[in-house]
């Protein structure tokens, strides 16, 4: 079958620049596909890379798209090159947009609402998920956690190795003794996200204030994991590391993408994986080597649109096996008005 073939560019800033040990991300560009099927049905897609954390750069994702007709056939998006896993996710998503269910809102209802921490799986039954709130680094993430809180999220996500780690560590210690604070007959959980940019000694001394927090008697808040320490070359320090303390570890850059899941996985990596459907690649690969390994996962945004995001969501529908928060609280983050993502298909 022949697909007709549309796209549209966008441009999303941030409320606040998002810190990580990357730099600093501002503006998050993307791009919306369309496809029409010979029944005129409409499937949906979209390209949300982030080169610097593995995916193709959106130029290289903008000047496949440009390369191609305007019609294409299904053999041209599954021939789509592991080089553009940004690429193969939209497609793919847009084709099962189109074959198998109701597409999702279309471009120009804008930014999402977080209020409603549920979503529907593909058995039709409507499943609680709780999704885990993105904090600001620094201490901007002690007012941040109260209005998160307040909207129902139990588990956050911090970013550190962004300031000094002694400054990072005062903060972590006010930051965990707020969320016990908070607690009444609960529990809530704290991701560290080091994105990498952590030396080895530091990442010791993380984990060794993490494993503190986990062995006091009767505290309300816990570590989840602490999210790539260490950088991608230093794969054997973090499985050392997450065999010697009681605080886990989860590869996030080491696992950005399918192939990288895989080597992983064949070097003997049985602990966390975070993956990124938007940019981890083929949809329909992952889910089978998911399905295959039974691995633990927890499924998390980059910053995509209502129309990645839904896509991503049904993936981890699916490939869930456990029940750890989906890290897809970043509605607030961003505050679109309509006619920024308005594309007048």
């Amino acid at each position: 079958m022949l697909y007709q073939f549309e796209f549209r560019t966008y441009q999303r800033k941030f409320k606040r620049p998002l810190q990580t040990s990357h730099g600093i991300w501002d503006i998050r560009s993307g791009i919306i596909l369309r496809l029409v099927g010979e029944n005129n049905q409409i499937g949906w897609g979209e390209i949300a890379p982030l080169s610097w954390f593995g995916s193709e750069s959106f130029e290289q994702a903008l000047d496949f798209c440009k390369s191609l007709a305007t019609n294409i056939s299904e053999e041209t998006i599954f021939s789509i090159s592991a080089e553009l896993p940004a690429c193969q996710f939209g497609f793919e998503s847009a084709l099962s947009n189109e074959q198998n269910s109701p597409p999702p809102a279309p471009p120009c209802q804008g930014g999402e609402k977080s209020e409603n921490l549920t979503y529907l799986s593909q058995k039709g039954e409507k499943m609680q998920n709780r999704f885990s709130g993105l904090l600001p680094a620094g201490e901007t993430a002690l007012q941040a956690l109260q209005v998160l809180w307040l909207e129902g999220y139990r588990t956050f996500k911090w970013k550190i190795g962004v300031a000094a780690i002694k400054e990072e560590l005062k903060i972590f210690q006010q930051l965990i003794q707020a969320m016990h604070n908070l607690c009444d007959r609960e529990k809530a959980f704290l991701r560290l996200d080091a994105n990498g940019g952590l030396s080895y000694s530091q990442a010791k001394t993380w984990l060794q204030a993490c494993d503190k927090v986990k062995a006091t008697p009767d505290f309300s808040a816990d570590i989840e994991f602490l999210e790539q320490p260490l950088p991608v070359t230093q794969f054997q320090e973090m499985v050392e590391l997450n065999a010697i303390y009681a605080t886990p570890i989860a590869l996030d850059e080491s696992a950005a993408n399918l192939d990288r899941i895989q080597e992983c996985y064949s070097q003997g990596w049985r602990g966390i994986f975070v993956i990124k459907p938007a940019i981890c690649g083929s949809p329909s690969q992952l889910r089978k080597f998911c399905q295959t390994h039974n691995i633990d996962a927890v499924f998390s945004s980059v910053f995509e649109t209502q129309i990645g995001r839904q896509a991503a969501l049904n993936l981890a529908t699916q490939l869930s096996l456990n029940k750890r928060a989906l890290g897809f609280g970043t509605d607030c983050w961003f505050d679109d008005n309509h006619s920024i993502l308005d594309f007048r298909f």
